[in-house]
């Protein structure tokens, strides 16, 4: 149950001849109250005699009996109220039974005071009502209105339980602004999947995911196509900023401009402002600069650089202090939107989903302390400057690799909102989560295939030797790993490990030692990643011919021999 405070109006008769009405698009099916405050308010719905005047001129009466100085000039008090598409249908007198305990809660009217203020409920849906009131009481005075959006918050919370509709998490003022109806309706005429706030939204994020000031972003937003007006000082001093789609214009053929604060309240200028002036990204080294390598700027590296990050912003999540969580919460939102930007086909529609749920999560009332984040963000910046990925061969292989470690760190991000009691915010990451292990089944298929496919033809005293490892590091997940489908390929990974110079036992107790396995849905499948990451390994081995180097003839552990690991002897 979804209550909506509106704007306060000043002429109850246009709200009125809106409820009562066809409305915008004809959706009002059969107008009609279902309660008022004394029981016998005329209903211009079914009441053939009565008229919106009269309604509307005994709704006013109140006001109209104050001074003309102490009357308030927004009078008007109104509120929708709304269930989800997968409640029951409520019937009138439930409905009316709603109204009345909204009322009382907003504070409009108490019945245990008995001179509350004039309101009547409206039913033109099957799934909601809309309450109007005047905001000065039968007595003179005005109600304290004071908090009334919180208040029936709470008492749709109740009232949810005690009708069997769906539970929704209490809410805590950090959500970007719902689309109107207005405008979705709107988008459904002009067969859009989302409404223009949606997209715009969207679109911004991405832009900010990784910039590194105002002239970078500016400039992703005008590569992305929108419209955009700056405001600026008197001084020149830039102040705020609006965006717009060319296609979504108003009914005198213009632009419909938003603002970045009413997309999202992270969105706003000086919010955005915030990841730029705590630590800007550093910049990549140019490969003009004498004495510097050429940085590797493919999407192959970038999304292992990204895997890096995320890894390293785990126990900061879980144990670090509340406000640099809060930063790398948020960071991990621009590495989301990154990711999504610059996915391959077969994985990009869920990880836009993941994106979008966890923008939710990436918000709280505890302030972030901005610059702890740093590696997130210039991980997001590696993301789109090393450009879309294939979803084929190294960067696809990495991109599985990248959403691994995501996942768990999505995951602790949703433990921490749950402990501070922020629901929606942990249930936007749960769902966040979930998206991505979809998007990780798509991207893990292929290489992992190739891997299980190398690990089966291994020799038997290979992996004899491999299982023996497996049992001296890690005992008590050794039986279950050797019962997945996923050890043939963490056996491979454990041969390239050993063939390129490193101590496999080594490896599988730091990766187990960093971080808990047990609840993984696929404890090799986490390994494997974990040691290709840590030994610098290919993450795709498929057509190369030194893939199978460590199949045939593997070295004891301690010598180093050359591979595209990079690892030399001595």
């Amino acid at each position: 149950m979804i209550p909506r405070k509106h704007k306060r109006g000043k002429r109850t008769i246009g709200l009125l001849y809106y409820l009562y009405g066809p409305g915008r698009f004809e959706e009002h099916v059969d107008p009609h109250l279902v309660a008022s405050w004394d029981h016998h308010a005329p209903d211009p719905g079914r009441d053939g005699t009565a008229t919106l005047k009269q309604l509307q001129q005994l709704l006013d009466q109140p006001v109209e009996n104050v001074d003309q100085a102490e009357r308030p000039e927004r009078h008007v008090w109104h509120l929708s109220v709304r269930n989800g598409p997968d409640d029951r249908v409520l019937t009138d007198e439930e409905w009316g039974d709603v109204a009345r305990r909204m009322v009382a809660a907003a504070g409009i009217d108490d019945p245990d005071e008995g001179a509350g203020c004039r309101w009547a409920a409206v039913r033109h849906a099957g799934d909601h009502i809309h309450i109007v009131a005047t905001v000065v009481r039968e007595d003179g005075y005005k109600p304290d209105l004071n908090f009334d959006a919180n208040r029936v918050q709470d008492e749709a919370r109740v009232l949810e339980a005690e009708l069997g509709l769906r539970r929704l998490n209490k809410g805590d003022g950090t959500a970007a602004k719902r689309p109107t109806s207005a405008e979705r309706h709107k988008a459904q005429r002009q067969g859009r999947e989302r409404t223009a706030r949606e997209e715009l939204r969207e679109t911004v994020r991405r832009a900010v995911a990784g910039a590194a000031g105002e002239t970078e972003f500016f400039d992703r937003l005008a590569a992305a196509g929108l419209l955009i007006r700056k405001r600026a000082a008197p001084s020149g001093d830039l102040l705020g900023y609006k965006v717009a789609l060319p296609d979504d214009r108003n009914k005198d053929d213009e632009p419909v401009f938003y603002p970045g604060a009413r997309l999202a309240p992270d969105l706003s200028l000086p919010r955005i402002r915030e990841r730029w002036s705590a630590a800007h990204p550093a910049p990549a080294p140019s490969p003009e600069t004498p004495g510097r390598a050429t940085p590797d700027n493919s999407p192959s590296a970038a999304r292992r650089r990204t895997a890096s990050a995320a890894w390293a912003a785990l126990p900061i999540v879980e144990q670090g202090d509340d406000t640099v969580a809060a930063a790398h919460i948020a960071a991990t939102g621009e590495v989301l939107d990154a990711l999504a930007k610059t996915s391959a086909a077969h994985t990009r529609r869920e990880l836009r989903d993941a994106a979008s749920k966890f923008e939710r999560a990436s918000r709280s009332h505890i302030r972030a302390e901005r610059g702890h984040d740093r590696a997130l963000r210039q991980a997001a910046r590696d993301l789109v400057n090393g450009g879309p990925a294939l979803g084929r061969g190294e960067d696809g292989a990495t991109t599985a690799m990248a959403i691994d470690m995501l996942v768990f760190l999505i995951t602790a991000a949703m433990h921490w909102h749950a402990k501070k009691g922020h629901a929606q915010q942990a249930e936007a990451a749960r769902q966040a989560a979930e998206h991505l292990r979809s998007a990780y089944q798509a991207a893990a298929a292929h290489p992992l295939g190739t891997l299980h496919q190398r690990g089966r033809r291994l020799t038997n005293p290979l992996v004899q030797r491999q299982t023996s490892v497996l049992r001296q590091a890690l005992p008590e997940l050794a039986e279950q790993i050797l019962a997945e489908p996923g050890w043939y390929a963490l056996a491979a990974t454990l041969a390239d490990a050993e063939a390129a110079g490193h101590d496999p036992a080594s490896l599988l107790a730091d990766a187990a030692e960093r971080r808990e396995l047990g609840t993984a849905d696929s404890v090799a499948d986490v390994l494997v990643w974990r040691l290709r990451q840590t030994a610098d390994l290919p993450a795709d081995t498929s057509g190369t011919a030194d893939a199978h180097a460590a199949e045939r003839s593997p070295h004891p552990a301690g010598q180093r021999t050359p591979g595209r690991s990079g690892h030399r002897r001595g």
